[in-house]
């Protein structure tokens, strides 16, 4: 997205919220002076040590390759090594394009990657392919992609299934680790209880956790079964009205949280929740946010807490349990 969309659109959505301060400036200021300040980084697995904000392969999706280099280097630069993408990102644009940016720095970061294929023999073609095309010989996370449905966990976990290629994949060294992503919660925990998972890619989001009371059996799960937690949705906020909205954010299929103050709380609410790191939305202006945000970091107070969680009473959160 355009910059001047960018600013079209926080601006309409928060006038007079900011007491006539332009918001842009806001952000602006905001970022300018944490610029040079680190990501700071948690424990994942075994000795790796993770940025608490992931960089999402839809940030590069519509970039040049020069951009999307810069942007990679950029973020390298500000400590964020915690890469994550996934084939059906831009139909492929986003592994193309991460497979140069990340070209320089591929022994520095953590790379993630996923699959949606539920067979073992879809998964190894769409691992192979992976591989070659982010041009590197392993994987650090392999992941079921968007595990939604019961039907596909019988499949995965089944004669033929997805998990025979994963669990290959790792013998071999092609991956490291191995995990799943869900939008469903029900879905998320028959998997915790049925595989030995190294982590779970989940949505972890204030207005899903209030009025949908969505995620707090699967944080639970996962502590139980000692499973690392990746949030997703952090900067959700509620489903568009219409598509005259998302237009300004075309790589949000959700409404993302554009007012500083608001994304802000939001993000440390989620990584307060004991997870590792946040993977921010794909679109670059808000990823950039997220950024200098993850900088500034600060555990919620629960008096804190407490009044974000009120502040979604009327709000319809994206996921419900």
């Amino acid at each position: 997205m355009k910059r001047r969309s960018f600013l079209k659109a926080v601006s309409a959505s928060t006038a007079g919220a900011m007491m006539g301060m332009d918001y842009w400036q806001t952000v602006q200021a905001a970022v300018a002076q944490d610029a040079g300040k680190p990501i700071p980084r948690r424990h994942y697995r075994e000795d790796v040590q993770l940025s608490i904000v992931g960089f999402g392969g839809i940030v590069v999706v519509g970039q040049a390759q020069t951009d999307a280099n810069r942007e990679v280097a950029r973020a390298v630069d500000r400590g964020v090594n915690y890469f994550d993408v996934a084939p059906t990102y831009g139909d492929g644009e986003a592994e193309e394009k991460l497979g140069v940016a990340l070209g320089p720095y591929r022994g520095k970061v953590f790379l993630a990657c996923k699959t949606q294929k539920r067979d073992a023999a879809g998964a190894r073609q769409e691992l192979e392919h992976s591989l070659k095309v982010l041009k590197t010989d392993h994987f650090d996370l392999y992941q079921l992609h968007a595990m939604s449905r019961m039907e596909d966990v019988d499949v995965v976990l089944g004669p033929g299934g997805a998990l025979e290629t994963f669990v290959k994949a790792k013998e071999e060294g092609k991956v490291r680790f191995l995990g799943f992503s869900a939008h469903d919660e029900d879905v998320a925990l028959r998997l915790l209880d049925e595989f030995s998972f190294d982590s779970v890619l989940f949505p972890i989001n204030y207005v899903c956790m209030a009025q949908g009371q969505f995620g707090p059996r699967l944080l639970a799960k996962a502590k139980e079964k000692n499973v690392a937690r990746l949030a997703l949705k952090a900067l959700a906020y509620t489903r568009w009205a219409g598509q005259e909205e998302r237009a300004n954010y075309p790589k949000c299929w959700y409404q993302p949280i554009t007012d500083l103050e608001q994304a802000r709380q939001a993000l440390r609410f989620t990584l307060s929740e004991d997870v590792t790191a946040a993977i921010p939305p794909g679109d670059e202006n808000v990823y950039r946010i997220a950024e200098t945000l993850a900088a500034q970091f600060t555990p919620l107070r629960p008096e804190e807490k407490q009044a974000l969680l009120a502040s979604s009473k009327d709000v319809a959160p994206i996921f419900r349990s």
